[in-house]
């Protein structure tokens, strides 16, 4: 079975349950689709319902289906730690046992020496802590003084917030680009550049020229294979810097989820054979960081709303796969990912019907899928392409066949 395109979405920090060791994490209890829902008293999800989400788990308003359009599952994370690039490089076929770096006391000295002797810069902070909160406490100070914001979270990631009156974007990208080869030897895995906006501590807002400045991945990756072998690969939103550019054949940002899924449609007239990665941010950065569970929610129904409209496009030699990366429950204590299971629906205009595809060991299965699908060699993971039941499609490919088959 040969595919032509696959569409590959994440929906970052949508997770579907606490995993075994989330104890370790700190995330005992977490379920992030679960809670938002509850929440939100029910969930609005026709689309996602009738390929089969309400069957992964429990969810108010989204209910299971005996007969589902998709192939749907859950995926365990086998790498150790609950962040976006381990989660992302997973997908695609790295698995990390040991978990990148973090600094919740805040980064040690020769860092902070090293990045003021570099930039000509002596930073704020040094802290971990909320991005929207650290902007009240030493936002003013920063206008005043010039000097960067450093922090951190409970992810590995070297954060740097700036006014961009004080320090212009492409400056604070510039500082961002020092950090990352001073980081580099450490393995932390994401710079961020944070610019923001306003006139006082009150007013302060991050905009969206957020721009992550990544490790680059530790082993090969589906990507890299696919690059290879003269397919293309289109990363949408911010999938081009988690992978350091590595892989990628093309690429746009996006500034929130409704412009990342307009780009999705758009990047389809683009590729003709292999990958479109799209990273949907605004479920775990907007909602799950920011404890917005009807946020959350709400985010959640537009991406239903706006699914027949990619599935219209799809033609028989196309896949779609919607997952996530780790979890962002936003009704438990703290701000932070939660490790939890993510969620698998996969669909084709040529599947004869839904499929169960069980509790996954590892997200690389989705690597391997994609690899099998193009002819590659699989590495880590299991594909699960044998199991999506795929035949002769249910219409003639054309522009319909996606709509065709599933809005019946």
């Amino acid at each position: 079975m040969s595919l032509r395109r696959v569409v590959l979405i994440t929906l970052d920090g949508v997770g579907v349950g606490a995993l075994p060791d989330a104890a370790g994490y700190g995330d005992v209890g977490a379920n992030t689709l679960q809670h938002v829902a509850e929440v939100c008293a029910g969930l609005s999800l026709p689309v996602l319902e009738r390929l089969g989400l309400g069957n992964i788990l429990p969810i108010s308003g989204v209910h299971p289906v005996a007969a589902a359009q998709a192939a749907w599952g859950r995926m365990a994370e086998c790498s150790a730690g609950k962040d976006t690039t381990t989660g992302h490089w997973e997908l695609t076929g790295i698995v990390e046992p040991q978990p990148l770096p973090t600094y919740p006391r805040g980064f040690p000295a020769e860092i902070i020496e090293a990045f003021t002797l570099e930039t000509g810069l002596a930073p704020l902070g040094n802290i971990a802590a909320s991005g929207t909160d650290i902007l009240g406490v030493l936002g003013d100070e920063h206008v005043r003084s010039g000097r960067p914001i450093v922090y951190t979270s409970a992810d590995s990631v070297f954060q740097i917030a700036a006014h961009e009156e004080v320090i212009p974007v492409e400056r604070l990208y510039e500082i961002c680009r020092i950090a990352r080869r001073i980081l580099d030897p450490y393995r932390v895995g994401r710079v961020i550049a944070r610019p923001f906006v306003g006139r006082s501590a009150a007013e302060y807002r991050r905009t969206s020229r957020r721009h992550d400045f990544s490790l680059s991945p530790t082993a090969p990756t589906v990507l890299d294979a696919l690059v290879a072998a003269g397919k293309t690969v289109y990363g949408v939103g911010k999938i081009k810097d988690i992978f350091a550019g590595r892989g990628i054949s093309d690429y746009v940002y996006s500034s929130s989820n409704l412009d990342g899924m307009d780009k999705t449609l758009r990047a389809l007239s683009r590729v003709d054979q292999g990958l479109i990665f799209t990273n949907l941010v605004d479920f775990d950065m907007l909602f799950g960081h920011r404890l917005d569970a009807r946020g959350f929610g709400a985010a959640l129904e537009e991406f239903d709303r706006w699914l027949p409209e990619l599935l219209a496009e799809f033609s028989s030699g196309d896949l779609l796969m919607i997952t996530a990366d780790h979890g962002c429950d936003p009704t438990t204590p703290g701000t932070d990912h939660s490790r939890e299971y993510v969620p698998l629906l996969v669909w084709s205009p040529k599947m004869r019907s839904g499929a169960e595809l069980g509790s996954r060991r590892c997200f690389a299965d989705v690597a391997a899928t994609i690899a099998e699908g193009f002819g590659l060699p699989q590495g880590k993971g299991e594909s699960f392409l044998a199991e999506l039941k795929l035949g002769r499609p249910v219409a003639e490919p054309s522009n319909q066949a996606g709509q065709a088959s599933f809005l019946v």
